[in-house]
C-alpha cells in the first residue's frame, strides 16, 4: 500500500479520507492507546508462513532475526523458538510495552523503519508483519538492507480476510474498513538495487471467533479507531446484526476464514 513519509508504526490495512497525509498520520498514531486490545483480538500467523519467510536462512546458526514494527509482538511469540536471537523494533512505546509483557526472552527496541537502531549486518532475516504499507518505502530499504547480513532475506506479511468466502465478502461490503484479500492480495515490495526479485506466497489461515470478540477484532483497525464514537457504535452494531444473521456465526464460536499473504526478497 502507499508509503508514510517519517511513519513506520506497528500495523494495519488502507487508505483514503481528508487530507491523505494527515488522516495517514492519525490512523499510524491510533494503535497504541489501544495495545492491550490489539494484543488480545488480532490474529496470529500460521507457522507454515513464518517457516517459509525464514527459509533461505533456516541453517545459520546462529540465526539473528529482527521483527521490524513488532507492535504488540503478535509475530514476535512465533520466532522465539524459531531463532537464535531475536531482537524486535517498535516506535510505539505502549505497543512496545504491551510486547515486553506477552513475549520473554527478546530484546525489544525504539526505532522506526527508516531507522533502524542495530548495527550493519548484524541480522539474517527482517520480517514485517502487518505493517510494510505504513513505510517510507525506499528509505526503509535501505535500511532493511544495511542491517542484513549478506544473503539475508526481508519477508512482509499481511493477514487478509477471506472475501473469496461468500459471507465474508458481505461482510467486508458492510465494514468497508477491513484488510480483505480480493483488495489486498497483489500487495507486493518494491523493487530495489539491494534485493533480488521477490517471491509471494499464501498462505490458509482462520481465527476462532464469536460475534463479540470479531467486533472487538474489527475495533482494532486503523479506519475504525478514528471515527467518532457514535459512528464507531452504528458500525459495530451493523457487524453483530449481519452476524446475528449468518448460520456460520450465529451459533456462538466460529473459524473466521483469513489468508495470510507473505512476500520474501533476499539481500544481494
Amino acid at each position: 500500500m502507499e508509503p508514510l513519509a517519517g511513519a513506520s508504526g506497528g500495523t494495519s490495512e488502507g487508505s483514503g479520507g481528508t487530507s491523505e497525509e494527515e488522516l495517514r498520520a492519525r490512523r499510524s498514531l491510533s494503535f497504541g492507546s489501544r495495545a492491550a486490545e490489539y494484543a488480545e483480538h488480532r490474529p496470529d500467523y500460521p507457522g507454515a508462513a513464518v517457516d517459509w519467510a525464514l527459509e533461505p536462512v533456516r541453517d545459520r546458526r546462529p540465526l539473528r532475526v529482527l521483527d521490524l514494527a513488532a507492535g504488540t509482538g503478535k509475530l514476535t511469540a512465533s520466532l522465539v523458538g524459531r531463532a537464535d536471537e531475536v531482537t524486535a523494533v517498535e516506535p510505539h512505546p505502549q505497543m512496545r510495552a504491551e510486547l515486553g509483557r506477552r513475549v520473554s526472552g527478546v530484546v525489544a527496541l525504539d526505532g522506526t523503519a527508516e531507522r533502524i537502531p542495530l548495527p550493519d549486518g548484524s541480522v539474517d532475516a527482517v520480517l514485517v508483519a502487518q505493517a510494510f504499507h505504513w513505510f517510507d518505502a525506499q528509505p526503509a530499504l535501505r535500511e532493511i538492507a544495511r542491517v542484513l547480513a549478506p544473503g539475508g532475506v526481508l519477508t512482509a506479511i499481511w493477514n487478509l480476510e477471506d472475501d473469496r468466502v461468500e459471507w465474508v465478502a458481505a461482510l467486508s461490503r458492510i465494514q468497508e474498513i477491513g484488510p480483505s484479500y480480493e483488495k489486498h492480495h497483489t500487495r507486493g515490495l518494491p523493487v530495489h538495487e539491494s534485493f533480488a526479485p521477490s517471491e509471494t506466497r499464501d498462505f490458509p489461515h482462520s481465527h476462532h471467533r464469536t460475534i463479540d470478540s470479531l467486533v472487538r477484532t474489527v475495533g482494532t483497525y486503523s479506519l475504525a479507531l478514528i471515527r467518532d464514537p457514535e459512528d464507531r457504535a452504528t458500525l459495530f452494531e451493523r457487524i453483530r446484526s449481519y452476524l446475528r444473521s449468518r448460520p456460520e456465526t450465529a451459533g456462538g464460536e466460529f473459524d473466521f476464514p483469513l489468508v495470510t499473504h507473505a512476500v520474501r526478497m533476499v539481500r544481494r
